[in-house]
Parts: C-alpha cells; structure tokens; sequence
C-alpha cells in the first residue's frame, strides 16, 4: 500500500519521509516542487518509490486510488508574511479540502498539518480545543494563520457533519526546529539562524524586550524538535481510530536566552556572546511573548513519549547535523 507526503521535501515533510522510510513498509510518493538543491538534498537519501509534481496530484490520486491507504498533507504556502491571499486560499484552504472529500469518497485516511499560527497573539490560550466556538473566535495575526485555522474549522464542520475519512487529524505545530529547514530563508527556525550568526560572527543577538514582564532575550517560545513531531505523526499512523485536531510542541515555554546557551553549549563556547538590539517597530505591537502548547489532549490521546528537552534537541542537531559537512537527515 502507498501514503502520500506532499510538501514531502520541505521540513517536517521530509523528516516524516525520512522516519516513514525507515519504520514503514509502505510505498511512498511525494508530491512536491524540487525547486531548489536544498529541497533535493532533503530527499536524497531516503527510499522513495515517485515524485509527483502538485498541478498532477489529484489525477494521481485517481488513478492509483485503489493503492493509497493514507494521505499526509503537510505541503502549504506556510510563509507568515505571504500576502497573496488568492494563493493563499488556494493552497491552504481549497486544495485540503478537495483532498479530504476525495479521502471521504475513497476511504483513505488524511492527516494535516495546521498551525499554531492559527492561535494569533495568545489572549485566548493555547489549548487545542476543537469546537467550533473556539476556533472561530481565534484571531490569527497573518493571512497564514488565517487559512490554516479557516481549514480546521471547515474541516471540524464536515466531521460535525459525519462528512468525514475513516481517519481525520490536524497537527497545530509551534516553533520547529531541526534538519532540513536550510532552504526556508527567512522562515528558518531560530536555531538556525543562531548557529549561522555564531559562525559568522562569533555572537548571538536577540531582541530587547518591550514588555516589562519579560527580560531582553526573555521571550518565551514553545521550541520542539522536529524529530518529536515525526515520532507523533507515526503514532496517529499506527493509531488510526484518533481523530480531532491536536497541538504539536514541547509542552514548556523556553526563551530566547535558553535558546543562546543551549546553542554554545553544544559548540563547546564557553563564554557566550548575546548582543541585544531593536526590535522592529511595525511588529512590536504584535510581538507574541510566550507561546506554550497544552499536550493534555494528545496525551489522554493515548501518546505516551517525552518530549526532547530543548539542551538535547539543539545539541543533537548542531552537533550531528548543522556542524557537519553533511547537514541533511
């Protein structure tokens, strides 16, 4: 039997292919653009039976339907500064939903991802409620996060409706980090971001904090390890009677500064150089200062695995990934 991964080699995309490749013995076809050498190098080394390009996914579909048990979709324009709502909508909003009323039609199971963008600044939690009164009143801050939380209520609304696959879930990701983000630009994770600026430069600079409840680098994020979101993603494959949307993160706030130590540390630098500096001012009234994601839900899911502390995440993907000639999983 076959799963599709598209966006299967971008970031999470590709460390799921990476896993599935490893621990599953389906057949896997990724639909994705190839479009730069990073996003290559991303697939290169895993077992993969075709690549399809995204214009030919639905006729894909169709005519290999009796071999496709499960669908991962985790491709998405996910820049949170894309403004082109068109695409936006339909990347985000229309394509998914064409995807999940085929799964519907065919009995395959559509796992996706969402965001924790969709909870906008924070003032109404981070729990991973799905009504339908929650999510309409959340409030994401950019059109990203508007489509992806638009999706989950559509989504939510047609299982309300039994319009559903015979298995259904949505993964609200926080901040990821880990191998195979090199071809995201701007969008790296601040790890990333981190360790070039320490190579390059020998310091880390952070932003000064505007808020007097949170020191300068004392912003607090939800920082998870890519491989933790993988080892979930396998657990809803090989627990197929879980549905409804869960969040996808650590489970404890770390800031900024945390972030900084961890990264020197895993460098052997031990005299760590922070340098603080202006944030912008067009974003810092709509700076987010803490995000942090309730797992109770995943865990009275039956999901049993810690997570992986933010000193073993950076140092493992510094030391066997980020500092090596080879940083690709």
């Amino acid at each position: 039997m076959t799963i599709i991964i598209t966006g299967g080699a971008g970031f999470i995309g590709s460390n799921l292919v990476a896993e599935l490749s490893e621990n599953s013995k389906h057949e896997l076809v990724i639909c994705d653009f190839l479009d730069s050498q990073e996003k290559k190098l991303n697939l290169a080394k895993h077992n993969v039976r075709e690549i399809i390009n995204p214009p030919d996914l639905m006729a894909y579909l169709e005519a290999n339907k009796k071999n496709i048990e499960v669908i991962f979709h985790m491709g998405a324009v996910s820049s949170t500064v894309e403004k082109n709502l068109e695409l936006i909508t339909r990347s985000n909003v229309d394509l998914p939903l064409a995807l999940w009323h085929w799964c519907v039609k065919n009995n395959v199971r559509f796992l996706y991802a969402s965001s924790a963008a969709t909870y906008g600044n924070g003032d109404l939690g981070f729990s991973d409620d799905e009504s339908i009164d929650y999510l309409t009143s959340l409030k994401p801050l950019n059109p990203y996060g508007q489509s992806k939380n638009q999706f989950d209520i559509e989504a939510k609304k047609l299982a309300l409706a039994g319009i559903a696959p015979p298995q259904w879930a949505g993964f609200k990701f926080f901040n990821v980090y880990g191998p195979n983000e090199y071809h995201k630009g701007g969008q790296k994770s601040v790890v990333c971001q981190m360790f070039k600026q320490v190579k390059e430069t020998g310091k880390v600079r952070l932003f000064k904090s505007y808020n007097t409840n949170y020191a300068d680098g004392g912003q607090l994020r939800d920082f998870v390890y890519v491989k933790d979101c993988c080892n979930i993603l396998m657990w809803f494959l090989n627990n197929k009677n879980v549905n409804g949307i869960f969040n996808v993160g650590s489970g404890k706030a770390r800031s900024f500064y945390d972030l900084a130590l961890a990264l020197f540390s895993a460098l052997k630098i031990d005299n760590p150089q922070i340098e603080y500096f202006e944030m912008p001012v067009e974003i810092r009234d709509r700076y987010q200062y803490f995000t942090e994601a309730s797992l109770v839900k995943l865990k009275n899911s039956g999901y049993a695995e810690p997570t992986t502390s933010l000193e073993s995440g950076v140092y493992d993907y510094t030391t066997n990934y980020l500092n090596t000639k080879d940083p690709y999983r």
